[in-house]
């Protein structure tokens, strides 16, 4: 037993001198940087001692430096007894966080009991990726106050960047935290914040900026490559190509796209926001391109890298793009989808009704617009406008105007009664086109009397009436803005217009309101009129004349020149004693003596008698030279010449002339042919 007790002391004393050395091991290797090592170490402890929560916490920390965050947070719910919340909370909560799984990421911390600082810059990312950004920018200005170490850097930049998401995500204005743009980071995230402001001249001037920071700090690294500097200005370069965009530089912001995509930047993020980019440049061009892009959309982690307006939007544009290919089955499907997943939002409801317009199904498109409308009231406006445009579109433009004018919020609108105005004038409905006018004015009487819009739109009334015949009417909305502002002289003076087309005595009595010339200032110089040449004469055609050409014409003013007659040419072969034929300025089928031309007579003494044979009145015809040296002769009446004259308006070209005997060489050839159809054999 003795012996026993003293074998099993001396099996203690190596087995604790055996971990006390694997512990060691185990603090060299972390100093270091070799998990690898430190994990094989600890595994070896662990089988010597299995429930030590020090050598369970130091594998967990192992596996999270070599990235094994599955296998980290397994052995943390495997082992919770020993690796209590207090104990392992921030090891658990970011194992979760890389794993994509942020609600859980955000319980563990908030079930943890103490809050340490570690924990907090965890939460600050964990509420970012929520899109939570208000709390977020909480954590991060509780840290940067109350935290002095050598990440205080860091932290601005993240407090920066969500600033940017508050500006671009959700259109706060933010507030001037005083960050200066000392790193290429924070220069970036001024110029998302920028942008998200509509800046974009500035955006653009700190994104030049984040380059040359970016350039010089990578530069002064003797391992950086310039592949690798221009790897970290991929993201810069697709801001800059974005503003471009905006900015409609559309050629410029796509070979800036192009030139990042050629790099094949591993940020998968990147490169959807990218080929999203160039599909909306393509719209319904170049889908073939477009088709090629999508497939850098559909990447594999996408999903976690961009903000859920960005994945929205891809979406849209996925749906868009298979109405442009026309695939109607897949746009449907996708726009469903959207739809479901956000019911209030419009855009998923215009691309179906899109779609439907393209297949001719207009009622149906209107329908569903009008189902939509009358589930979210708050969007009416937009979808009414739109189905006013259908309307349009089909020709109803009556129909459009009810459509318009049931729209409360923008009935008053000048641009509205400018539309409604338009198309009942041409639809000449011209009593509803003067009801639109005053409606508006009525509503601008009321809430805001006297301001420009409100006498804008009465003149614009008066206009219209007189233009139309109203005069009457026109009159009286004229002497109801006169007595408003009775200083005001152009009003006066359309009002003495308008009565000098009904009552001239009216006009009469009014214009001695008009104020007189003597207390007008008109800032003219008479002296200077006077003497000025007033208009001048301007030749349209040809130089200028030149001084002797005006010496003779003001030398030869009252004289005027006799032109002389010049005598007509009359034939070569007329005849003075035979008199001219009346019917001569006739065409010749319209003069009385015409009896048209004798056709087939020639052809019937062409081919007869024996082969080659022709007779004497054919072959002195057909000798050229006979009727070469025959003269000319003049027309007489009741004949007609047979030699065709060369002006002749009918005369066939001669590329379009058949060789004499074609049809009878013809018909001597398919009278050769040999049955048997095309072969010959």
């Amino acid at each position: 037993m003795a012996a026993g007790a003293g074998g099993g002391s001396g099996a203690g004393a190596a087995g604790a001198a055996s971990v006390a050395s694997l512990w060691s091991e185990v603090n060299r290797c972390g100093q270091n940087g070799d998990f690898g090592r430190a994990l094989k170490s600890v595994n070896k402890i662990l089988q010597i001692s299995k429930d030590d929560a020090t050598a369970l916490h130091c594998k967990v920390v192992c596996l999270i430096h070599n990235g094994s965050f599955k296998e980290a947070l397994s052995v943390i719910n495997t082992h919770t007894k020993v690796l209590t919340s207090d104990l392992i909370a921030f090891e658990k909560a970011y194992c979760e966080y890389r794993l994509n799984r942020i609600e859980n990421a955000l319980k563990t911390i908030q079930g943890a009991s103490q809050q340490t600082d570690k924990l907090k810059e965890l939460y600050g990312q964990v509420l970012y990726r929520l899109e939570r950004y208000d709390d977020c920018l909480a954590v991060y200005r509780d840290l940067i106050r109350n935290s002095q170490d050598d990440y205080e850097e860091e932290r601005k930049t993240n407090l920066s960047a969500v600033v940017a998401a508050q500006s671009t995500w959700e259109k706060v204005v933010p507030e001037d935290l005083g960050l200066q743009e000392a790193t290429y980071e924070l220069s970036y995230n001024a110029a998302c914040s920028l942008v998200g402001q509509a800046r974009l001249n500035e955006a653009m001037k700190s994104l030049q900026k984040a380059e040359d920071l970016c350039r010089q700090s990578l530069s002064e690294d003797s391992d950086v490559t310039e592949e690798d500097i221009e790897a970290e200005l991929a993201i810069i370069h697709g801001q800059m190509a974005y503003i471009l965009q905006l900015q409609g530089h559309t050629e410029e912001a796509l070979q800036l796209y192009n030139q990042i995509i050629k790099l094949k930047p591993t940020d998968v993020g990147l490169l959807a926001v990218i080929a999203n980019n160039i599909i909306t440049i393509n719209k319904d061009q170049n889908v073939f391109d477009s088709k090629k892009k999508v497939k850098l959309t559909n990447a594999e982690g996408v999903e976690h890298k961009l903000s859920k307006k960005q994945l929205q939007a891809i979406e849209f544009n996925k749906a868009l793009l298979a109405m442009y290919t026309n695939q109607a089955d897949q746009c449907r499907k996708l726009a469903s989808s959207l739809q479901s997943q956000s019911p209030e939002h419009l855009l998923p409801v215009l691309i179906q009704a899109a779609q439907l317009c393209r297949e001719k199904q207009h009622t149906k498109a209107i329908e569903l617009l009008q189902e939509f409308a009358d589930q979210h009231p708050e969007k009416a406006a937009e979808i009414k406008l739109t189905m006013a445009q259908l309307k349009v579109a089909q020709g109803s433009v009556t129909k459009a105007c009810i459509i318009l004018r049931s729209i409360e919020e923008l009935r008053h609108k000048p641009g509205m009664v400018s539309a409604l105005v338009t198309m009942y004038s041409h639809e000449e409905d011209i009593d509803s086109a003067i009801e639109v006018l005053a409606q508006a004015i009525e509503w601008y009487q009321e809430f805001q009397p006297k301001s420009p819009v409100h006498l804008s739109l009465i003149r614009e009334a008066v206009n219209f009436k007189l233009k139309h015949g109203r005069k009457k009417e026109a009159i009286s909305d004229l002497e109801e803005l006169w007595k408003q502002n009775p200083d005001d002289v152009h009003t006066l003076a359309q009002l003495i217009s308008a009565y000098s087309l009904v009552d001239g005595e009216k006009a009469k009595v009014l214009s001695k309101h008009l104020p007189s010339s003597d207390t007008m200032s008109l800032k003219v110089d008479v002296d200077a009129l006077e003497n000025s040449h007033g208009a001048t004469y301007i030749r349209k055609k040809g130089g200028k004349p030149t001084v002797e050409n005006q010496q003779k014409e003001q030398g030869q003013g009252d004289v005027k020149k006799k032109k002389k007659k010049k005598k007509g040419k009359l034939p070569k072969n007329y005849d003075p004693k035979v008199a001219p034929d009346p019917e001569r300025w006739l065409p010749m089928r319209e003069r009385s003596y015409y009896r048209g031309r004798k056709k087939g007579k020639k052809k019937d003494q062409i081919g007869k008698g024996t082969q080659g044979a022709t007779t004497t009145a054919a072959s002195s015809e057909l000798d050229a030279s006979k009727t070469a040296s025959s003269p000319p002769t003049s027309p007489r009446p009741g004949t007609v010449t047979a030699v065709p004259s060369a002006s002749t308006s009918n005369m066939i070209p001669p590329r379009h002339q058949k060789p004499v005997g074609a049809a009878a060489t013809k018909k001597k050839q398919q009278q050769k042919k040999k049955k048997g159809g095309k072969g010959g054999w």
